[in-house]
C-alpha cells in the first residue's frame, strides 16, 4: 500500500479566550505539513520532506519563533524551535488524530506548559 499525501500550509489562529473573547489573528502558527486525503498528518510524508516542514509561531508583541514540525517516537507531533535543546518544545494535543480542515479546533501546549486552543483558519496547497 502506498501512502498518499500532499504538502500543505496550515494557519492556526488563537480561539476564544478570556483575554481574547473573539479569538486573535495576531496569535497563532503557520506551518507546512504533509496531509493525507482526510486531512490527517502523514508520518511517511514527514519523513520524506521533514526539511520543509517548518513552523512560524507568531505572538503579538513578541518576535516570531521559527522552527520545525517534529514527529516523535510513539506517534506524537509537536514543534521545536531550538535543535540544540536550549529552548522548550511545544506539543500538540492528539494532533495525530486531528483533521486539519478550516473550522476545526485543536490544542497546543506551549513551552511554559500552558494549553491554548486554536482554530484552523486555512489549509492551502504548496
Amino acid at each position: 500500500m502506498t501512502d498518499t499525501y500532499s504538502l500543505k500550509t496550515i494557519r492556526l489562529n488563537l480561539a476564544r479566550t478570556k483575554e481574547f473573547p473573539e479569538g486573535s489573528d495576531r496569535h497563532g502558527y503557520r506551518f507546512t505539513a504533509p496531509l493525507d486525503a482526510e486531512g490527517h498528518l502523514n508520518a511517511e510524508g514527514w519523513k520524506k520532506h521533514r526539511d520543509v516542514c517548518r513552523v512560524v509561531r507568531f505572538w503579538a508583541g513578541e518576535e516570531d519563533d521559527i522552527g520545525h514540525l517534529v514527529h516523535r517516537p510513539g506517534g506524537s507531533w509537536g514543534f521545536t524551535y531550538d535543535i540544540d535543546g536550549d529552548e522548550g518544545d511545544e506539543s500538540g494535543f492528539k494532533l495525530s488524530s486531528h483533521t486539519f480542515v478550516p473550522g476545526e479546533y485543536l490544542s497546543i501546549r506551549d513551552d511554559d506548559g500552558e494549553l491554548h486552543t486554536f482554530i484552523v483558519v486555512t489549509v492551502q496547497d504548496i
